[in-house]
């Protein structure tokens, strides 16, 4: 059943960014089959294409504790903190692959706050992508990370492009929430899973079965974020050039790789140019790098 939904997604891509509750209808079968369809198609695709190594990636982070005098405005020193935070679980897939990685640190760490040994791991992660995909990752994640490599006494990771799905959701459009939870759900995703800061407090004392429900958490989380960052895609104005990355004489697909590109019969204008444009089979708008006026329309062009 699923091969056959693969081979069907295979010659009509586009339904790869459609949700799973109008396909599953559409090929009479569950959620969970479509989701796997998917991911072995894009799978397909990508070994294809040899595109980027894109990594979305997603952390959970232990709270601070420290000492207060009262619960509304409050303004806690450094001098006042008990503990800083420090990383509890990370989770990442790579673009199109069904293998999830992830880790997350033993009661024994947490009492001990030493967050090395999963940190060191994701750090390998980042060195070997080209891309990574966040989740208000430009404000949170990405510094997070950061600042557990230093205090680790690792080096920078090599250079990466960043793509944060919460800047694109406010950028481009006017969801009444741009949390992750809230996209998904507007687009006929999975939700994610239900928790409460009983859960952070039970990891924070070194309870294993918390830790591990926090990284499934975590997982889930990197599953629902593929999907919108796929649903969004078209829509990036500012995403890396996948065309820089792979080795091909043909155009492509600027946002995702494909050669399926159709040509428009309307113009992209800039003050000074006139440029063709293409519509990709993932949805996306490519406009030609050459401009489309002649000599003379160049020369006589007023700015």
């Amino acid at each position: 059943m699923i091969d056959n939904i693969v081979q069907s997604f295979l010659k009509k891509r586009y339904e790869l960014n459609m949700g799973a509750g109008k396909l599953s209808n559409s090929y009479k079968t569950s959620k969970e089959t479509i989701y796997k369809a998917k991911v072995k198609a894009r799978e397909i695709i990508n070994k294809k294409t040899g595109l980027p190594k894109i990594l979305i990636i997603d952390i959970e982070t232990a709270p601070l504790k420290g000492y207060v005098w009262r619960l509304w405005k409050e303004d806690v020193g450094f001098n006042r903190l008990i503990s800083d935070w420090f990383m509890l679980t990370w989770s990442a897939k790579w673009l199109f692959d069904d293998k999830m990685h992830s880790m997350r640190l033993t009661g024994k760490e947490v009492f001990a706050e030493n967050d090395k040994r999963i940190v060191t791991e994701l750090w390998k992660f980042l060195d070997e992508a080209d891309i990574i995909i966040t989740h208000n990752g430009d404000q949170f994640d990405i510094p997070k990370m950061n600042s557990r490599f230093i205090v680790n006494e690792l080096l920078p990771p090599s250079p990466y492009k960043s793509i944060d799905t919460k800047k694109i959701a406010s950028k481009q459009f006017g969801f009444s929430s741009n949390k992750l939870d809230a996209l998904a759900l507007q687009f006929g995703f999975k939700p994610k899973l239900d928790t409460t800061f009983t859960l952070w407090k039970l990891c924070m004392e070194g309870d294993e079965q918390s830790l591990a429900y926090m990284e499934g958490y975590n997982q889930h989380d990197v599953e629902i974020l593929e999907e919108v960052y796929l649903k969004l895609r078209p829509w990036v104005t500012g995403h890396p050039n996948i065309g820089l990355y792979v080795e091909t004489d043909s155009s492509i697909c600027k946002v995702c790789g494909s050669k399926n590109l159709v040509y428009l019969d309307k113009y992209y204008y800039t003050t000074v140019g006139k440029f063709e444009t293409y519509r990709c089979e993932c949805g996306a708008i490519n406009r030609r790098r050459l401009n489309s006026f002649d000599k003379d329309k160049k020369e006589n062009l007023l700015v």
